[in-house]
Protein backbone atom coordinates (compact mmCIF):
# COMPACT_ATOMS: atom_id res chain seq x y z
CA UNK A 1 0.00 0.00 0.00
CA UNK A 2 1.54 3.23 -1.16
CA UNK A 3 2.29 6.42 0.72
CA UNK A 4 2.37 9.90 -0.79
CA UNK A 5 2.10 13.43 0.63
CA UNK A 6 -1.07 14.55 2.38
CA UNK A 7 -3.82 16.36 0.54
CA UNK A 8 -5.92 17.50 3.48
CA UNK A 9 -8.50 20.24 3.21
CA UNK A 10 -8.55 23.64 4.90
CA UNK A 11 -10.64 24.74 7.84
CA UNK A 12 -12.40 28.07 8.33
CA UNK A 13 -9.22 29.60 9.74
CA UNK A 14 -7.30 28.68 6.60
CA UNK A 15 -5.11 26.14 8.39
CA UNK A 16 -4.67 22.68 6.93
CA UNK A 17 -7.10 20.18 8.39
CA UNK A 18 -5.83 16.62 8.42
CA UNK A 19 -7.66 13.47 9.35
CA UNK A 20 -6.14 10.17 10.43
CA UNK A 21 -7.86 6.84 10.97
CA UNK A 22 -6.69 4.40 13.63
CA UNK A 23 -7.67 0.77 13.03
CA UNK A 24 -7.06 -1.53 16.04
CA UNK A 25 -6.51 -4.99 14.58
CA UNK A 26 -4.78 -6.83 17.39
CA UNK A 27 -7.69 -9.02 18.50
CA UNK A 28 -8.06 -12.76 17.90
CA UNK A 29 -11.77 -12.84 17.04
CA UNK A 30 -12.62 -16.01 18.93
CA UNK A 31 -16.29 -15.90 17.88
CA UNK A 32 -15.19 -16.70 14.32
CA UNK A 33 -13.49 -19.84 15.58
CA UNK A 34 -9.85 -20.95 15.62
CA UNK A 35 -7.33 -19.82 13.04
CA UNK A 36 -5.97 -16.47 11.93
CA UNK A 37 -6.92 -13.27 13.80
CA UNK A 38 -10.33 -12.00 12.72
CA UNK A 39 -8.92 -8.98 10.90
CA UNK A 40 -6.83 -11.24 8.67
CA UNK A 41 -9.67 -13.58 7.69
CA UNK A 42 -10.32 -13.49 3.94
CA UNK A 43 -13.39 -11.82 2.50
CA UNK A 44 -13.76 -12.51 -1.23
CA UNK A 45 -10.10 -13.50 -1.25
CA UNK A 46 -8.89 -10.31 0.46
CA UNK A 47 -8.25 -9.97 4.21
CA UNK A 48 -10.92 -8.03 6.10
CA UNK A 49 -8.23 -5.65 7.32
CA UNK A 50 -7.40 -4.64 3.76
CA UNK A 51 -11.07 -3.92 3.06
CA UNK A 52 -11.20 -1.78 6.21
CA UNK A 53 -8.08 0.17 5.25
CA UNK A 54 -9.49 0.74 1.77
CA UNK A 55 -12.74 1.98 3.29
CA UNK A 56 -10.85 4.65 5.26
CA UNK A 57 -8.51 5.54 2.40
CA UNK A 58 -11.49 5.95 0.09
CA UNK A 59 -12.42 9.15 1.90
CA UNK A 60 -10.82 12.28 0.45
CA UNK A 61 -10.48 13.56 4.03
CA UNK A 62 -8.27 10.75 5.34
CA UNK A 63 -4.57 11.28 4.69
CA UNK A 64 -3.19 8.69 7.14
CA UNK A 65 -4.30 5.24 8.28
CA UNK A 66 -2.59 3.76 11.35
CA UNK A 67 -3.08 0.00 11.61
CA UNK A 68 -2.47 -1.38 15.09
CA UNK A 69 -1.23 -4.96 14.75
CA UNK A 70 -0.90 -7.73 17.35
CA UNK A 71 2.04 -6.97 19.69
CA UNK A 72 4.31 -9.49 17.96
CA UNK A 73 2.77 -9.25 14.48
CA UNK A 74 3.54 -5.78 13.12
CA UNK A 75 6.02 -7.03 10.51
CA UNK A 76 3.60 -9.71 9.32
CA UNK A 77 0.76 -7.20 8.97
CA UNK A 78 3.02 -4.75 7.14
CA UNK A 79 3.99 -7.43 4.63
CA UNK A 80 0.36 -8.39 4.18
CA UNK A 81 -0.72 -4.79 3.50
CA UNK A 82 2.15 -4.27 1.07
CA UNK A 83 0.72 -7.10 -1.01
CA UNK A 84 -2.57 -5.29 -1.64
CA UNK A 85 -2.79 -1.92 -3.40
CA UNK A 86 -5.24 0.68 -2.22
CA UNK A 87 -8.07 0.96 -4.71
CA UNK A 88 -8.64 4.16 -6.67
CA UNK A 89 -6.77 7.42 -7.09
CA UNK A 90 -7.91 8.79 -3.71
CA UNK A 91 -6.48 5.81 -1.89
CA UNK A 92 -3.16 6.36 -3.63
CA UNK A 93 -2.73 9.60 -1.64
CA UNK A 94 -3.17 7.92 1.74
CA UNK A 95 -0.24 6.92 3.90
CA UNK A 96 -0.55 3.62 5.77
CA UNK A 97 1.63 2.83 8.77
CA UNK A 98 1.64 -0.20 11.06
CA UNK A 99 2.46 -0.17 14.78
CA UNK A 100 2.40 -2.96 17.40
CA UNK A 101 -0.60 -2.89 19.71
CA UNK A 102 -1.23 -3.79 23.31
CA UNK A 103 -3.03 -6.52 25.21
CA UNK A 104 -6.39 -4.71 25.15
CA UNK A 105 -8.25 -2.64 22.59
CA UNK A 106 -7.88 0.46 24.76
CA UNK A 107 -4.10 0.00 24.87
CA UNK A 108 -3.99 -0.61 21.13
CA UNK A 109 -5.95 2.54 20.30
CA UNK A 110 -3.67 4.52 22.60
CA UNK A 111 -0.60 3.20 20.79
CA UNK A 112 -2.16 3.98 17.44
CA UNK A 113 -3.03 7.48 18.56
CA UNK A 114 0.58 8.01 19.67
CA UNK A 115 1.67 7.33 16.07
CA UNK A 116 -0.55 10.12 14.69
CA UNK A 117 1.34 13.38 14.05
CA UNK A 118 0.28 16.39 16.09
CA UNK A 119 -0.61 18.20 12.85
CA UNK A 120 -3.64 15.93 12.57
CA UNK A 121 -6.73 17.61 14.00
CA UNK A 122 -9.40 14.94 13.46
CA UNK A 123 -8.99 11.27 14.39
CA UNK A 124 -11.23 8.37 13.42
CA UNK A 125 -11.21 5.05 15.26
CA UNK A 126 -12.51 2.22 13.10
CA UNK A 127 -13.08 -1.48 13.74
CA UNK A 128 -11.19 -3.76 11.38
CA UNK A 129 -14.20 -6.05 11.70
CA UNK A 130 -16.38 -3.46 9.92
CA UNK A 131 -14.76 -3.84 6.49
CA UNK A 132 -17.63 -2.58 4.33
CA UNK A 133 -18.51 0.82 5.78
CA UNK A 134 -19.39 3.13 2.84
CA UNK A 135 -17.27 6.20 2.19
CA UNK A 136 -20.32 8.46 2.62
CA UNK A 137 -20.57 7.35 6.26
CA UNK A 138 -16.87 8.07 6.83
CA UNK A 139 -17.27 11.51 5.27
CA UNK A 140 -20.34 12.29 7.38
CA UNK A 141 -18.45 11.54 10.60
CA UNK A 142 -15.47 13.67 9.54
CA UNK A 143 -17.72 16.56 8.51
CA UNK A 144 -19.51 16.56 11.87
CA UNK A 145 -16.20 16.75 13.75
CA UNK A 146 -14.94 19.53 11.52
CA UNK A 147 -18.19 21.41 12.10
CA UNK A 148 -17.39 21.51 15.81
CA UNK A 149 -18.59 18.28 17.43
CA UNK A 150 -15.85 16.91 19.73
CA UNK A 151 -17.04 13.31 19.34
CA UNK A 152 -19.23 11.70 16.68
CA UNK A 153 -20.57 8.18 16.20
CA UNK A 154 -22.53 6.73 13.28
CA UNK A 155 -25.53 4.74 14.44
CA UNK A 156 -28.76 3.11 13.32
CA UNK A 157 -32.20 2.86 14.96
CA UNK A 158 -32.89 -0.54 16.48
CA UNK A 159 -35.05 -2.98 14.56
CA UNK A 160 -35.64 -5.24 17.56
CA UNK A 161 -37.23 -4.59 20.93
CA UNK A 162 -34.59 -4.62 23.68
CA UNK A 163 -35.09 -6.10 27.15
CA UNK A 164 -33.08 -5.25 30.24
CA UNK A 165 -32.51 -8.37 32.34
CA UNK A 166 -31.08 -9.49 35.64
CA UNK A 167 -28.15 -11.49 34.24
CA UNK A 168 -27.29 -14.96 35.48
CA UNK A 169 -23.55 -15.54 35.77
CA UNK A 170 -21.16 -17.96 37.42
CA UNK A 171 -22.84 -21.11 38.63
CA UNK A 172 -26.22 -19.76 37.46
CA UNK A 173 -25.08 -19.06 33.89
CA UNK A 174 -27.55 -20.46 31.39
CA UNK A 175 -30.57 -20.16 33.67
CA UNK A 176 -33.60 -18.13 32.52
CA UNK A 177 -32.98 -14.42 33.18
CA UNK A 178 -35.78 -12.26 34.60
CA UNK A 179 -36.75 -9.17 32.60
CA UNK A 180 -36.48 -6.00 34.66
CA UNK A 181 -37.29 -3.38 32.02
CA UNK A 182 -38.07 -2.60 28.40
CA UNK A 183 -36.24 0.56 27.23
CA UNK A 184 -38.09 2.70 24.70
CA UNK A 185 -36.68 1.62 21.35
CA UNK A 186 -37.07 5.11 19.88
CA UNK A 187 -34.47 6.38 22.36
CA UNK A 188 -31.83 3.76 21.46
CA UNK A 189 -29.30 3.49 18.65
CA UNK A 190 -26.94 0.73 17.54
CA UNK A 191 -23.50 2.33 17.32
CA UNK A 192 -21.06 1.65 14.49
CA UNK A 193 -17.64 2.91 13.45
CA UNK A 194 -15.69 4.89 12.43
CA UNK A 195 -16.11 7.04 15.50
CA UNK A 196 -14.68 10.52 14.98
CA UNK A 197 -13.04 12.86 17.45
CA UNK A 198 -11.36 16.17 17.84
CA UNK A 199 -7.81 15.01 18.47
CA UNK A 200 -7.41 16.84 21.79
CA UNK A 201 -10.63 15.29 23.10
CA UNK A 202 -9.59 11.75 22.27
CA UNK A 203 -6.11 12.25 23.70
CA UNK A 204 -7.60 13.59 26.93
CA UNK A 205 -9.90 10.57 27.21
CA UNK A 206 -7.02 8.14 26.84
CA UNK A 207 -4.93 10.08 29.34
CA UNK A 208 -7.61 10.41 32.00
CA UNK A 209 -9.68 7.22 31.76
CA UNK A 210 -7.81 4.52 33.63
CA UNK A 211 -7.40 1.10 32.08
CA UNK A 212 -9.56 -1.31 34.07
CA UNK A 213 -9.88 -5.04 33.45
CA UNK A 214 -10.04 -5.63 29.72
CA UNK A 215 -10.19 -1.89 29.06
CA UNK A 216 -12.73 0.22 27.24
CA UNK A 217 -14.15 -1.17 24.02
CA UNK A 218 -15.82 2.08 22.94
CA UNK A 219 -13.85 5.31 22.60
CA UNK A 220 -16.98 7.45 22.54
CA UNK A 221 -17.89 5.94 25.90
CA UNK A 222 -14.56 7.10 27.28
CA UNK A 223 -15.27 10.62 26.03
CA UNK A 224 -18.72 10.51 27.67
CA UNK A 225 -17.02 9.73 31.00
CA UNK A 226 -15.16 13.04 30.65
CA UNK A 227 -18.52 14.82 30.54
CA UNK A 228 -18.05 15.75 26.88
CA UNK A 229 -21.04 15.56 24.56
CA UNK A 230 -21.09 12.81 21.92
CA UNK A 231 -23.40 13.23 18.92
CA UNK A 232 -24.84 10.68 16.50
CA UNK A 233 -24.97 10.84 12.70
CA UNK A 234 -26.79 8.30 10.50
CA UNK A 235 -24.95 5.02 10.09
CA UNK A 236 -25.33 2.50 7.29
CA UNK A 237 -26.61 -1.07 7.18
CA UNK A 238 -23.44 -2.22 5.38
CA UNK A 239 -21.24 -1.03 8.26
CA UNK A 240 -22.14 -4.12 10.30
CA UNK A 241 -19.53 -5.90 12.40
CA UNK A 242 -18.25 -9.27 11.22
CA UNK A 243 -18.02 -11.38 14.35
CA UNK A 244 -19.73 -14.69 13.51
CA UNK A 245 -19.57 -17.08 10.54
CA UNK A 246 -23.02 -15.91 9.40
CA UNK A 247 -21.71 -12.34 9.20
CA UNK A 248 -19.07 -13.53 6.72
CA UNK A 249 -21.83 -14.91 4.49
CA UNK A 250 -23.63 -11.56 4.59
CA UNK A 251 -20.41 -9.65 3.88
CA UNK A 252 -19.71 -11.85 0.84
CA UNK A 253 -23.22 -11.10 -0.41
CA UNK A 254 -22.69 -7.34 -0.01
CA UNK A 255 -19.43 -7.51 -1.96
CA UNK A 256 -21.07 -9.56 -4.70
CA UNK A 257 -23.84 -6.97 -5.00
CA UNK A 258 -21.30 -4.15 -5.16
CA UNK A 259 -19.38 -5.90 -7.91
CA UNK A 260 -22.58 -6.44 -9.88
CA UNK A 261 -23.89 -2.91 -9.41
CA UNK A 262 -20.79 -0.75 -9.27
CA UNK A 263 -17.95 -2.84 -10.64
CA UNK A 264 -16.42 -2.66 -7.13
Amino acid sequence: MSATPDHGGSGASGRTVRTAAVIPAAGRGVRLGPGAPKALRPLSGTPMLVHAVRAMAGSRSVSLVVVVAPPDGADEVRRLLDGYPLSGSLGDTTEVVVVPGGETRQESVRKGLAAVPETVTTVLVHDAARPLVPVDTVDAVVAAVRDGAPAVVPALPLADTVKQVDPRTGERAGEPEPVVGTPARALLRAVQTPQGFDRATLVAAHEKIALEGEGATDDAGMVERLGVEVVVVPGHEEAFKVTRPLDLVLAEAVLARRRANDGF
